[in-house]
């Protein structure tokens, strides 16, 4: 049974894309096959991979517009069990074109139930707005996964995006749920890094994964080498958080 997966929060530069990309590449890595879909035009998802956005013929704006067929968007990466739906500069079009469409929220949705039987897991890397973007991920998603960066202000802006969750289950989404809570950018050294733990195990309790992902420069070079970090650089603290998350996350 495929499982969709959304990895959200509104605020950037939490460790979003980054766990997209190496969440993707350690399942596949672990044997299941896994379509990564960038779904933020800022495309950094697709660079991480390793594919040049400027050269795509298609893209996810094409697949949500009706222009492409999604068999023709899907492209291979690095990794044998790893597909990819990249993304560019033109996705920004789509909150545009679809103001007044009826199923506006269901774009997503529709493209991916093409093809979702053939993939054990699709991996949404969500743009860091609560946008149309946004809603379409999580409509055509089973769960969310929220990465949250032990730094200040981190709970901060969450109960929005707590509040978006509920009202997509309400409206568009019944079955959604939260996957739950992947702490980033962890230094253990600080007592603001542990306190943010704490914190977040007070208000989430079980919600929050038992492996935190820390601040790591391999996770911040491997992009720059079109590469996810656990391909880059196997034996980093980085890669092997990542690695183990991805098992925590199998079982959960």
């Amino acid at each position: 049974m495929t499982q969709i997966i959304s990895i959200a929060n509104q605020k950037g530069g939490v460790g979003k894309t980054t766990t997209s990309v190496n969440l993707s590449a350690a399942l596949a890595k672990i044997g299941k096959k896994t379509l990564l879909v960038d779904c933020d035009s800022q495309a950094n998802a697709t660079t991480g991979m390793g594919i040049d956005k400027l050269s795509l013929e298609h893209s996810l704006y094409q697949g949500l517009i009706g222009e492409a067929d999604i068999n023709d968007i899907i492209c291979p990466t690095m990794m044998p069990k790893l597909m990819m739906i990249p993304s560019d500069i033109d996705l920004i079009g789509f909150e545009i074109e679809m103001v007044s469409a009826d199923d506006r929220v269901k774009k997503l949705k529709m493209l991916l139930e093409q093809v979702k039987e053939k993939f054990d897991y699709i991996i949404i890397d969500c743009p860091p707005a609560l946008s149309l973007l946004t809603l379409n991920a999580f409509t055509a998603s089973d769960a969310v996964l929220i990465p949250l960066q032990s730094e200040f202000y981190a709970l901060e802006g969450l109960g929005q995006l707590l509040d978006t969750i509920k009202r997509v289950k309400s409206s568009f989404n019944p079955g959604l749920k939260i996957k739950g809570i992947l702490l980033t950018m962890y230094d253990k050294r600080t007592n603001l890094a542990q306190q943010v733990v704490e914190d977040a195990k007070k208000y989430f309790k079980d919600m929050v994964f038992k492996t935190k992902i820390p601040r790591n420069v391999k996770l911040g070079e491997a992009p720059s080498y079109g590469l996810p970090a656990i391909i880059y650089d196997k034996q980093s603290q980085g890669s092997k958080s990542y690695v183990a998350f991805a098992r925590e996350f199998l079982k959960r």
